[in-house]
């Protein structure tokens, strides 16, 4: 997960990040090597295990620099009129950074917006949310979309009505008619927490994944990319439980998978609330250290078990920019037109031509500190 800010007044956000970043470079360069190789894995780790290597630099270098060319395009351009609107798929801690980013691109942007978000994550929220911003007439929208399918038929309608649409934090697929994906490319996060796991596990083990949907694109492509982290080890998936977004079902699937299988050694949770949800059940079961526990996101329970040596590490994502940079995005969109903003983004996305990386961090218990110092300038945490 994201973040950078301090020097903001006029200079913005992309002016606070160069300046966070610049003081936290030495920070993120020892999450590759001396204080950023995480440390041994927790007390009661199998022989063979190795340290997993911890990583905080993100994609920021490059959204600065695109938050720049965005904020030079719009310079006296009439944005008065704008009036944006933010779209998660859950009311979780994790999105709490997505939306500082959002509405610190709002003031800086001045315009206006609104955040939104189910509060259990259910699909007939998030379509009824979409349907009264459309009713208030909103210039565009930024969405984390629950399921790909339902949501084609809002965006088809705010497309014909000039709204562009800006998938993040989930892709959608091209025919659903959104103008860019902004957040992670969860293909690599999965592949992330794959390698994590493997070293957690020494190259052998018997794994549970927690999700909160197995159709959701974000979860398949990081399920996707775990299985093939895992390819040729000795770690095998064994079960692929659905908590439908729900942390107290993820709790229970976590509590039953090791008690039904004692051969399962290790918990790859996907949702923001997996990873707390298995650590609070391998501690109650006073496991800790014995199974091991991947997770993604940065819960700040999460957190606080990292430290505790619970999970041995978690996956993080760029909410925070997704927010910051997503704001930007919708205004040039909505002012500049598609291709113009196409033409100023295509220098920084990845190799698919689509997707506008906002970064893979990897947490552990030794780049934790320096993660928090680089929440902190942003001014979170």
């Amino acid at each position: 997960m994201r973040d950078v800010r301090s020097a903001h007044r006029r200079i913005g956000r992309w002016g606070a990040a160069a300046v966070a970043l610049a003081v936290l470079a030495s920070a993120s360069a020892c999450s590759r090597s001396g204080a950023g190789d995480a440390l041994p894995v927790s007390a009661g780790a199998s022989t063979g295990t190795t340290a997993i290597k911890g990583d905080i630099a993100f994609n920021d270098a490059n959204l600065a620099k695109l938050d720049a060319a965005l904020k030079a395009a719009l310079a006296g351009r009439k944005l008065s009129a704008l009036d944006e609107a933010m779209v998660v798929n859950v009311a979780v801690d994790y999105w709490n950074a997505g939306r500082a980013g959002f509405t610190k691109g709002l003031k800086d942007l001045g315009i206006k917006g609104t955040y939104q978000a189910p509060a259990n994550g259910r699909l007939d929220q998030q379509l009824s949310i979409i349907q009264t911003l459309r009713g208030q007439g909103i210039t565009g929208m930024s969405v984390s979309a629950i399921d790909p399918t339902a949501i084609r038929t809002p965006i088809a309608s705010a497309n014909s009505a000039g709204i562009p649409v800006l998938a993040i934090d989930s892709p959608l697929p091209a025919q659903d008619g959104a103008d860019l994906y902004l957040g992670t490319p969860n293909y690599q996060a999965g592949q992330k927490a794959g390698e994590a796991m493997k070293q957690a596990l020494g190259g052998k083990g018997q794994v549970v994944i927690l999700v909160g949907s197995l159709t959701a694109s974000n979860a398949v492509e990081r399920i996707q990319g775990f299985q093939d982290a895992l390819k040729g080890s000795g770690v095998k998936v064994v079960q692929k439980l659905s908590d439908g977004m729900d942390a107290s079902k993820a709790l229970s699937n976590a509590q039953t998978a090791f008690q039904a299988d004692p051969g399962v050694n290790g918990i790859y949770g996907v949702y923001s609330y997996d990873g707390p949800s298995a650590g609070q059940a391998v501690q109650a079961a006073g496991r800790t250290g014995r199974i091991k526990i991947i997770s993604d996101d940065s819960d700040p329970q999460t957190l606080k078990f990292i430290t505790s040596g619970v999970i041995q590490a978690t996956v993080l994502q760029q909410p925070y920019q997704q927010g910051y940079t997503g704001a930007y995005l919708l205004a040039a969109l909505k002012v500049l037109g598609k291709n113009a903003t196409l033409k100023l983004v295509r220098p920084y996305l990845d190799s698919d031509g689509t997707t506008l990386s906002s970064g893979v961090g990897l947490v552990t218990r030794a780049n934790l500190p320096a993660y928090q110092a680089k929440l902190k300038a942003l001014g979170i945490g």
